[in-house]
């Protein structure tokens, strides 16, 4: 059961609870949340860690694709280390959408929800008859987020894609690396997070509206739009100057000197973002004098002699080790930190400053790893965390307590293959038991 868990039981604290009678932010919104990997999953969390009620539409047997990415411990399967990622605090419905009988559920579903989010190929939700115009005519509050790869409609409607594809259409890779090389993906799927950002603020945005108009609407974010804004302020450089980012490597192409520098033993990043960093940093290495140094003059000056201010700092960086300049960046307010690896980030005294790493109930492995939403609202905290569920964990409760579906239906319904073949014989166990 996942034995490296066991390494960190003291260090990482049990999740903090809420203030007993706290109000939450989404409080009464539910959200069907047909969405897969991360860019819709991770985006649904939030609104989860918020407060709403999110129900997770899965297919029987297999799920969400993320739920199989590794490590999958044998004792927990479809819950791979990756699907809790962005799958906390939701409840899982297992509904097989190619039987008739199982989207009439949904339709049910859909006529008691707020919002719904989906980011399946184009085409697939119309063909399940879940299209906006549908879903739109059984409940016109709904708010109907989908979270295409290009579009839902016009000449890239049917292009498919996920996050290092748009990293690379969308110039994204070409930013990144050294220049006397390829450019280079992010690992991190920045894309999808990026996306779900989005997705969230769009959906929370709809919501706004619909407290002001009643009504619902349609909302549209593409994977690739997304990403081109990713790029951030590149674009803008191009479109007033013609300027193409160039590949830096670690080091800034619009400040100097900011880079990766190397202590007598480890790696540290300096970032001199203006005139005042860059004249503390003369003082923190001893040096003043070139502060007025007519070559470093000007951020202009310092990005035209790069080479010879970095040469400086490297050899007076590699006489004492990163505590000395630890403590003298901190002393003086420069901008710097350690390059550390994951691992050493999740370690840090500043992960446990902030509790960034909890631990949080499981009913199988007794309890898994937490990251702590980054939000903090002080009047109406996120939820307490429930570990992302079972495949189909909920289908039973959902449609029990939220559709008043008694025993018989459910049975009628498994024996149709709503719910799959597993369902099915889930239903015929508990008719035993």
């Amino acid at each position: 059961m996942y034995p490296r868990l066991q390494d960190f039981a003291n260090e990482f604290p049990t999740a903090p609870a809420r203030k007993p009678g706290a109000p939450t932010a989404l409080g009464g919104i539910r959200v069907l949340d047909f969405s897969h990997f991360i860019a819709g999953p991770y985006a649904t969390m939030m609104l989860a860690d918020f407060g709403a009620d999110v129900l997770k539409i899965e297919t029987p047997g297999k799920g969400d694709d993320l739920r199989h990415y590794p490590p999958v411990d044998a004792q927990m399967p479809a819950q791979g280390s990756s699907f809790f990622f962005a799958n906390r605090n939701k409840r899982s419905i297992a509904l097989d959408l190619k039987n008739p009988r199982a989207l009439d559920v949904v339709k049910e579903l859909v006529a008691k929800s707020d919002v719904l989010v989906e980011n399946f190929s184009t085409g697939v939700m119309q063909r399940f008859g879940l299209d906006w115009e549908t879903c739109r005519a059984i409940n016109p509050r709904l708010v109907y987020c989908s979270v295409p790869a290009y579009s839902r409609d016009g000449e890239f409607a049917d292009r498919t894609g996920f996050d290092p594809i748009v990293q690379a259409e969308s110039g994204f890779i070409s930013m990144n690396g050294y220049a006397d090389r390829e450019g280079v993906r992010a690992l991190s799927p920045v894309m999808d997070m990026g996306t779900s950002l989005m997705v969230c603020n769009t959906v929370l945005a709809a919501l706004m509206a619909r407290h002001h108009t009643g009504a619902g609407q349609y909302c549209e974010v593409a994977l690739f739009d997304s990403a081109i804004a990713m790029t951030a302020h590149a674009p803008m450089q191009y479109l007033f100057a013609g300027m193409e980012p160039k590949r830096n490597g670690n080091t800034s192409p619009d400040t100097s000197p900011s880079g990766v520098f190397r202590a007598s033993d480890v790696a540290f990043y300096v970032n001199s973002g203006n005139d005042k960093i860059f004249q503390r940093l003369t003082v923190a290495i001893g040096m003043p004098q070139l502060a007025t140094d007519p070559r470093f003059e000007g951020r202009a000056g310092r990005m035209a002699n790069r080479d010879a201010i970095f040469a400086i700092l490297i050899d007076a960086f590699a006489k004492q080790p990163w505590a000395h300049w630890r403590a003298k960046f901190r002393e003086l307010a420069i901008p710097s930190g350690e390059v550390r690896t994951l691992a050493q980030a999740l370690h840090s005294p500043e992960a446990a400053a902030r509790g960034l790493v909890t631990r949080i109930p499981h009913p199988v492995a007794g309890w898994v790893p937490n990251l702590t939403p980054p939000a903090r609202l002080s009047d109406t905290p996120v939820v307490d965390p429930v570990a992302a569920p079972a495949l189909g964990a909920h289908t039973h409760e959902v449609l029990r307590d939220l559709l008043g579906m008694d025993d018989a239906r459910l049975a009628e319904l498994a024996a149709a293959g709503v719910f799959g073949a597993q369902g099915a014989t889930q239903r015929k166990q508990e008719a035993l038991a």
